[in-house]
């Protein structure tokens, strides 16, 4: 294929994605198509200019670029060789033969990768952006959350990545500047929960490219999108940015690949470098209407209990606690009264047995969008959470006995919650100087500082210890192992926190002994709701008295 001088960066033809190799944590420069050839024999290691929020969106462009050319060539198995990839890619765009729409920069009236054609005459009066950083869609509250516009030399992958970013998990921002599908409303962000097996990279692409090869004529189905002859890359087709240029959803295909906003690149002519230039539309791409992100998509879950027909998971600047991270993985309801949620599994996590390799982790991740001031369009951070998952769990996973998994979860997040609201009183009369009636305000807000890392401290061994006890030969045991490490753990807050109670005289030792009072007389209580707990140290007083009437 002979490439035009006007057409630059092709990611068909040139190397211009940085991967290290497996084998030997060399860098490597590879086309897109030599890069498919890699992920198919798990070489690629990982991507030294990807930044951590953009990984899944370049996976999931990844995964429904070969998944789209697969389905094309009605073929299930990868291709063997790059230029057959090359040829598949290239088929896919049969009104560019020259490979105009892979190139990172063509003219602006020809589509480029993720940029779709528009009148050269519009292009002028766009906004410039010299960083590759800058075109990304991460808004930060504050400029020390994620230093802007660092990246004015960026190599042609950190446009690329940036690039793949900003098109196909962008938000809303700001009048003029709207978001992508795969998101619950204007304020939404793109999340993905999923499964990684053991391997490398390519092993979790080879994985996921089979379920949505599975899942296509399903999507199709359920979302009235075309099951032959949709548009599958949507920056194909040219965009002026008017309302008139919308395309509707059934219009598409099952695995469309999208854009949300308007961007063009081009070199500097003395530098050489790249630059953007970027501008508002007046409505979005797609016309969604009131899906809520309810797209289809494989690794998006949906809060089925949201009216009217579901939404697409939001996640919050707490991220993926262990709550709604037991929620997602074994489908128990998150939340209570009008704020519940129940997600529905992704099927990139369903795990029905196609699945290639011995499952190690499933993987959470996203933006969440929202800044402290009010402004919905600024985020709060990207959160990625990576859960342990041991071979009894798979085997419940596989089989769909979710069930257990959520009860015996559920269990352990009542547990977490009964005994932090214990800590919290024991705290409410240690700042109180023991007098449990007599608090105010400003103790209890001493109290919600100091139990507040009891919990952080929970979450983040949530499930190991959860898979322990599911591997256990006794999981009772196990359980009631955990359990006393929860109090023990919870006791040493509260001990830790005698520093900062009274410090006078009587005072002091009256404050401490009441709340450890109350802490131990709570776990001992008839009306303490962990039976468990209650039974066991209820028989550690009769052992005691048994022994001291036995040594008097």
């Amino acid at each position: 294929m002979t490439i035009a001088p006007e057409l630059q960066f092709s990611l068909l033809t040139e190397p211009i994605i940085r991967y290290r190799r497996a084998s030997d944590g060399e860098t490597v420069k590879a086309s897109l198509p030599e890069l498919f050839v890699a992920l198919a024999a798990d070489e690629v290691r990982d991507y030294p200019a990807l930044r951590p929020h953009q990984r899944h969106p370049w996976h999931a462009f990844l995964v429904q670029l070969a998944a789209i050319a697969l389905h094309k060539a009605e073929r299930t198995a990868g291709f063997e060789t790059a230029q057959e990839w090359r040829d598949a890619l290239l088929a896919l765009t049969p009104d560019d033969p020259d490979g105009a729409a892979w190139c990172l920069v063509s003219p602006p009236d020809r589509p480029a990768l993720l940029q779709a054609a528009v009148s050269v005459g519009l292009v002028k009066d766009w906004d410039i952006s010299n960083a590759a950083d800058s075109l990304d869609m991460l808004i930060t509250s504050k400029n020390h959350d994620l230093k802007q516009e660092r990246m004015r030399r960026g190599s042609a992958d950190d446009w690329l990545f940036s690039l793949v970013s900003l098109q196909t998990q962008e938000g809303f921002g700001g009048r003029d500047n709207f978001g992508i599908t795969r998101m619950a409303g204007s304020f939404g962000s793109r999340t993905a929960v999923g499964a990684v097996p053991s391997g490398n990279v390519g092993r979790r692409w080879q994985c996921d490219v089979a379920v949505m090869l599975n899942e296509r004529d399903r999507i199709a189905e359920n979302y009235s999108y075309k099951h032959a002859g949709g548009i599958s890359l949507v920056w194909t087709i040219p965009w002026d940015g008017s309302l008139g240029a919308q395309i509707s959803m059934q219009q598409l295909d099952p695995l469309y690949i999208e854009i949300c906003r308007q961007v063009r690149l081009a070199i500097r002519p003395r530098t050489q470098n790249i630059f953007a230039s970027t501008s508002s539309s007046k409505a979005s791409r797609i016309s969604s209407g009131d899906r809520q992100g309810v797209t289809g998509d494989i690794w998006t879950s949906v809060n089925e209990l949201a009216k009217p027909f579901g939404a697409a998971l939001k996640i919050r600047a707490r991220g993926f606690d262990y709550k709604l991270s037991s929620s997602l993985l074994f489908g128990i309801e998150y939340g209570s009264g009008e704020r519940a949620c129940f997600y529905s599994p992704t099927s990139a996590l369903k795990l029905n047995g196609a699945t290639p390799g011995q499952l190690s982790s499933a993987v959470l991740c996203g933006v969440s969008r929202g800044g402290p001031t009010g402004n919905k369009s600024v985020t709060q951070g990207y959160h990625e959470r990576r859960l342990p998952i041991s071979p009894k769990v798979r085997s419940l996973l596989i089989t769909n006995q979710k069930a257990q998994l959520g009860r015996i979860a559920g269990q352990r997040i009542a547990a977490i919650s009964e005994v932090r609201k214990l800590l919290w009183l024991s705290l409410v009369i240690l700042f109180a100087n023991g007098n449990s009636r007599d608090n105010s305000v400003g103790d209890e807000a001493k109290a919600s500082k100091f139990s507040a890392p009891f919990e952080l401290v929970e979450d983040t061994r949530f499930f190991d210890d959860l898979n322990e006890e599911i591997e256990a030969t006794d999981p009772a045991e196990q359980r009631l192992q955990w359990l006393l490490g929860v109090v023990e753990r919870a006791e040493a807050i509260l001990k830790a926190a005698f520093n900062a109670g009274p410090r006078s005289g009587i005072q002091k030792y009256r404050a401490q002994s009441a709340a450890l009072s109350r802490f131990h007389g709570g776990l001992r209580s008839d009306k303490f709701p962990i039976p468990d707990l209650v039974n066991y140290y209820r028989q550690q007083t009769i052992k005691r008295q048994e022994e001291t009437r036995d040594n008097a």
